[in-house]
């Protein structure tokens, strides 16, 4: 049975940005329906967004509130690969799985796909990554106007469709390692523990290409 979050869900253009306070659209939309936060919260949506609020809800008409930022137009992930160092950190934070690329490999963004959400630009340990508008021109339109039903479901599919993803790789990951907690026998206790061998071994590679990529910085300064 559909529920008011439901429908406050479907109103919203899913970027997935968390402007609003909340971790993703359906976490706002839920909040929204049980009366503990306003309408007013989502830029991605902008004015329209909010009055298609205030008709599910009842609520009155409200102005973007500003400190969740402003609506605008649509802008795009864009990445300097030949500053990439290749550390996977944007992939990871990419709400709908957008960037494509490999460990020490240069990545790029798959802009059909890009909600504009940001989240890769803090991400990014080299600064490689900018925001750029999805088209050229002035007087680009902004919220609903520059964001179509059909993108919005898209980007819910995905975003699904990762967070399905991460959830049955950590339920593989913790049967691993609950496979190897009690200690064989013959094996000596004391043993480092793998994941934390491995997060090592992560943040080592990841650290030599930010010194790699502070040292081309500073021979091209």
């Amino acid at each position: 049975m559909s529920t008011l979050a439901d429908a406050i869900d479907a109103a919203l253009p899913q970027t997935q940005c968390t402007r609003c306070g909340y971790p993703d659209c359906r976490g706002y939309a839920q909040a929204i329906a049980a009366g503990e936060t306003g309408i007013d919260r989502c830029p991605p949506g902008g004015a329209e967004g909010i009055a298609r609020l205030t008709a599910l809800t009842g609520r009155p008409l409200l102005p973007l509130d500003p400190a969740c930022g402003n609506e605008g137009p649509l802008r795009l992930a864009v990445i300097d690969e030949a500053a990439c160092i290749g550390c996977t950190l944007c992939i990871k934070a990419c709400p709908v799985d957008c960037i494509v690329g490999a460990a020490k490999l240069m990545h790029t963004v798959i802009a059909a796909q890009c909600t504009g959400c940001e989240l890769c630009v803090p991400a990014c340990p080299v600064d490689c990554i900018s925001m750029e508008p999805a088209e050229p021109g002035p007087n680009l339109p902004t919220g609903w106007a520059a964001w179509s039903a059909a993108q919005a479901e898209a980007a819910r599919s995905r975003y699904r469709a990762r967070n399905e993803r991460a959830r049955r790789l950590q339920g593989e990951c913790d049967e691993r390692l609950a496979a190897h907690a009690a200690p064989r026998a013959g094996e000596s206790e004391g043993k480092p523990d793998a994941a934390a061998t491995a997060d090592a071994g992560r943040s080592a590679v990841i650290e030599a290409a930010l010194a790699r990529a502070r040292s081309r910085l500073a021979q091209d300064g």
